[in-house]
């Protein structure tokens, strides 16, 4: 496919961004299990950093945007591209709340369940890579259509892992000795934690769409 200048602009913005959102996240992994091993200081390091990644993240999503309404891109992709775009931010505002939830609100996580938060949040923000290869695949051109589509039902694959994983731990986290409000809030740190491979999963099915509309 013959790219113009706008068009390559706009996929060196959209890379940089899939590069800050990637980030972002592998800051967020960190900072959690730096909480979860009461290490609440360097937690409070990372958690900053992220909000600043995802600050900039932000920028580059509006600089993508306005090169896209300057005319990139036929007017029939380019708003599925920049849909696509805000799909991928709010993986990355996703993951920021999920570490401000940690920082804000202070849960007790149990020792006999740390290793399961820990399962579930490497995998939930962890599903940035096979997200990052999909879009990668896509924009840079190098893969064929059915190559994307495999990396976006990685994306789906790996959601499902983390439903799996939901459901185990909130089975733990209900059945456990600790009082009601504990586990209701344990419950709703959870809630956060998996909300991040959700919005990864809208993103897979936003790239799905801009993947099928190319093919036209």
């Amino acid at each position: 496919m013959l790219l113009f200048k706008k068009e390559k602009q706009v996929i060196e913005f959209i890379l940089k961004h899939l590069d800050l959102v990637e980030d972002s996240l592998k800051t967020g992994i960190k900072t959690i299990e730096c909480y979860l091993e009461n290490n609440i200081s360097e937690a409070k390091v990372l958690a900053r950093k992220v909000r600043s990644i995802e600050s900039e993240a932000d920028i580059v999503r509006y600089d993508t945007r306005d090169k896209l309404y300057s005319g990139a891109y036929l007017p029939l992709l380019r708003e599925d591209i920049y849909k696509l775009i805000e799909s991928i931010d709010k993986v990355a505002n996703a993951g920021e709340a999920c570490c401000d939830f940690f920082l804000n609100q202070r849960p007790v996580v149990p020792d006999e369940l740390k290793p399961a938060f820990v399962e579930v949040v490497r995998e939930s923000l962890g599903i940035i890579d096979n997200l990052k290869l999909a879009v990668l695949c896509y924009f840079k051109g190098e893969c064929k259509i059915e190559t994307v589509r495999e990396h976006t039902k990685e994306v789906g694959m790996q959601e499902s892992r983390v439903d799996k994983l939901e459901w185990d731990l909130t089975k733990a986290i209900l059945t456990s000795p600790m009082d009601l409000a504990h586990q209701l809030h344990l419950r709703l740190c959870l809630e956060n934690i998996v909300e991040v491979s959700d919005r990864a999963e809208d993103a897979g099915d936003q790239l799905e769409l801009a993947t099928l509309k190319s093919m036209v």
